[in-house]
């Protein structure tokens, strides 16, 4: 009886234990970003992913992740992976000529393409977190960002 009852705890902690890493692999998931309009193959395009308003969209040293990507081919699909589940937002822009920064000119409008996550329509100026926000949740979430030029 009492070995019966040793073994019945034990498999008891090996199924919660299994659910637990489960749960947890499930709780996060990848994210693949779609990006178009680039005019030209040059350069590289740089990403910046947000968890929240803090930052979005110009400080990259606040988001969750940035990094900027060789462009071989268009579209350019980046994959951002362990992400929890949660509201997120990118900023992008296709560094042409490889600075590592958005260009602009003298008034402060952008001279290389950028785009954000839901092309939110830009009349006055970067949109708002809420503006550019979807949904991560379960394991794989795709979204497609179209690049924006002032200087067709």
């Amino acid at each position: 009886m009492q070995r019966t009852l040793k073994t019945l705890l034990l498999l008891t902690a090996v199924i919660n234990l299994t659910a637990l890493q489960e749960a947890k692999a499930v709780s996060n998931g990848s994210l693949t970003v779609t990006i178009n309009g680039f005019k030209s193959q040059r350069g590289q395009v740089c990403l910046s992913l947000f968890s929240g308003g803090r930052g979005f969209p110009s400080s990259s040293d606040r988001a969750v992740a940035a990094r900027c990507v060789k462009l071989e081919n268009a579209p350019l699909t980046v994959k951002f992976d362990n992400l929890k589940a949660g509201n997120y937002a990118i900023a992008a822009f296709h560094d042409a000529n490889g600075d590592g920064i958005l260009n602009r000119n003298p008034l402060g409008i952008p001279t290389e393409e950028f785009g954000f996550s839901q092309n939110p329509k830009i009349l006055t100026g970067a949109p708002k977190f809420a503006d550019s926000a979807f949904l991560v949740a379960g394991p794989q979430t795709n979204i497609q960002i179209q690049l924006l030029n002032f200087f067709g």
